[in-house]
C-alpha cells in the first residue's frame, strides 16, 4: 500500500518536471534523464535504459535509501553528542568560530575539519549498514587463494575495514582523532567505505556527504543534546538495533535551544 502511494506520488513528481521541461536547462537529476530518454527516442534507440520505468525506480530509490540512512546516521550523532558531551563542546565551539550566527553552507566543512572528523567518525562507528547490499561478480575472480566464480553473491563486510585497527587510532571506541592529523587538520581514508565499494558504490553518496553535513552542523549550532533528566551519559546506550539498517537502542534526548 504504501509501496505503491510512493510510486504515484514519484510519478506525480516526474510529470509535473516533464511538463516544465526546457531543452537548455537542467534542474536536477529528473531533467538530465528525461533529456536523455527523449534523445535516445527521437534516435530510434531500442531497448535504452533511460526509460520511464527506470527513471521511477531510480528515484524512489534516491528518496526512500537516502532518507532511512541519513536520518539514522543523525540520530546516532544526537546520541553520541549527548554522550560524549566534551565532543559537542569542541564542534560548537568551532561552528560559532567560523559560522558564527549564519545559516552553513556546504562550503564550510572545508574550515570545520573537527566537525567533519565527527561526522567521519560517527559514520564509521555507527556502521548502520555493516554488511553493505548484495553485489554479484561480473567475471570469474581469484581472490586470497579462493575461487569465486562468475555471478556469485558477494557481500562486502564492511565493518571489517571500517573497525580495521591498522587502520584507526582507536577502532572500537567513538574518537574523531581518528580523522585527524598531529595539527588538528583533517585527515581523508580509503578504509573510510561506509557507502559500499566498487563501481556499485552507493548512487547518493556526495547527496548524502552534503545532507548529513548541513543538518547535523545546523542542529549543534542550535541546540545543545544531552540525557533526559536523571539519566547520565554513561547510561546512555549504544548498541544497535538491527534491522535494515542498524539503528541506536530505544532513547530520549533532550534538545536545549542555544542562546
Amino acid at each position: 500500500m504504501n509501496a505503491e502511494k510512493n510510486k504515484k506520488e514519484v510519478r506525480k513528481l516526474v510529470s509535473d518536471l516533464q511538463e516544465t521541461l526546457t531543452p537548455g536547462e537542467r534542474r536536477g537529476f529528473v531533467d538530465s534523464f528525461l533529456l536523455r530518454k527523449e534523445s535516445d527516442e527521437q534516435s530510434g534507440q531500442k531497448n535504452s535504459r533511460f526509460n520511464e520505468r527506470n527513471l521511477i525506480t531510480t528515484v524512489i530509490n534516491l528518496f526512500v535509501a537516502g532518507t532511512d540512512t541519513t536520518s539514522t546516521t543523525l540520530r546516532w550523532g544526537m546520541l553520541l553528542m549527548a554522550k560524549y558531551p566534551h565532543i559537542q563542546d569542541k564542534v560548537q565551539a568551532e561552528i560559532d568560530k567560523v559560522i558564527g550566527g549564519r545559516q552553513p553552507v556546504v562550503e564550510d566543512r572545508k574550515n570545520l575539519p573537527y566537525t567533519d572528523a565527527v561526522i567521519h567518525e560517527v559514520q564509521r562507528l555507527a556502521n548502520i549498514i555493516p554488511m553493505s547490499l548484495p553485489h554479484t561478480t561480473s567475471c570469474d575472480v581469484n581472490f586470497n587463494g579462493y575461487f569465486i566464480k562468475k555471478g556469485t553473491t558477494v557481500y562486502p563486510l564492511l565493518m571489517s575495514v571500517l573497525r580495521d585497527e591498522s587502520q584507526s587510532k582507536s577502532p572500537h571506541t567513538f574518537s574523531p582523532e581518528n580523522f585527524l592529523d598531529e595539527q588538528g587538520r583533517f585527515v581523508k581514508k580509503d578504509a573510510f567505505m561506509p557507502f559500499s565499494a566498487g563501481s556499485r558504490v552507493c548512487l547518493g553518496e556526495s547527496l548524502a556527504r552534503m545532507e548529513l553535513f548541513l543538518f547535523f552542523s545546523s542542529l549543534l549550532q542550535h541546540f545543545r543534546f544531552t540525557p533526559p533528566p536523571g539519566v547520565s551519559e554513561d547510561q546512555l546506550d549504544l548498541t544497535g538495533v538491527v534491522g535494515i539498517t542498524v539503528n541506536p537502542s530505544p532513547h530520549k534526548l533532550c534538545a536545549v535551544k542555544r542562546t
